[in-house]
């Protein structure tokens, strides 16, 4: 399956995103169940963070990305990629 990367900055105060972290992870966790290799994690001292996955398609990756609960609340802007591997 094609990896896709969403790269996020967020655009609430720390409180109001952190009130969205355990339902994030929980979906991360959901994604993984379901066989899309996610990872996720954050820019140490920089703000912002990175989802990589896998989905069978372009549609695909938009659609798990909206679904994303710090998508749904708002709480960051981001960019989607589908990144494609040369090594591995």
């Amino acid at each position: 399956m094609p990896t896709f990367v969403k790269i996020e900055e967020g655009i609430v105060d720390k409180p109001t995103f952190d009130r969205y972290i355990p339902a994030h992870k929980e979906y991360v966790r959901q994604l993984i169940a379901k066989g899309h290799k996610a990872r996720s994690g954050y820019w140490q001292g920089l703000g912002g963070g990175m989802l990589i996955f896998e989905a069978s398609s372009w549609d695909e990756a938009k659609a798990i990305v909206a679904e994303d609960p710090l998508i749904k609340n708002n709480c960051v802007t981001y960019k989607l990629h589908r990144w494609c591997i040369v090594v591995q």
